[in-house]
């Protein structure tokens, strides 16, 4: 006679945040480019290759969040700082032959936004990456793609 024997394991799977104290550890430099409207170019980030304009350096920690570096972004451009102007940020890493974003969150000024303390670890940045910030002024229209494989509705055509 066999018995079966049921076992539960309860699990708590816990997000541990980097701790950074910022009095001790050096902060990293980290490379923003800007752009109106639309993210840069792939191209642009193709092998060693950067956007040749609008590019902000600034020093940072991991623990940075997004709502902090979209604040060190409009202390610098006064266009960015009207309320409703939304910030798409995008990981882009360096040197690769086929670039690609990652998109890790949205920020928009004057307003809270569930990115906003979103931090650069917890975002899975790494040293040297890139950060590539889509800036669209308030009252625009965010164009949307078509999903990768969608297909038009040729049926209302004529």
């Amino acid at each position: 006679m066999y018995r079966a024997i049921e076992s539960k394991i309860e699990g708590k799977v816990e997000k541990v945040e980097a701790v950074v104290d910022r009095e001790k550890m050096c902060p990293f430099l980290l490379r923003v480019f800007c752009s109106t409207g639309s993210h840069n170019s792939l191209d642009d980030y193709r092998g060693s290759n950067v956007p040749l304009h609008n590019e902000y350096q600034m020093y940072t920690w991991n623990d940075a969040t997004l709502k902090e570096i979209t604040t060190l972004i409009q202390d610098v451009n006064e266009d960015c700082r009207k309320r409703g102007t939304v910030f798409e940020f995008a990981v882009v890493p360096p040197g690769a032959r086929r670039p690609n974003f990652r998109t890790i969150g949205t920020t928009i000024a004057g307003q809270h936004s569930p990115d906003d303390n979103k931090t650069l670890f917890a975002s899975r940045f790494l040293i040297g990456d890139y950060l590539d910030v889509a800036i669209t002024p308030p009252g625009r229209l965010i164009p949307r793609r078509r999903p990768f494989g969608a297909r038009e509705d040729y049926r209302n055509r004529y």
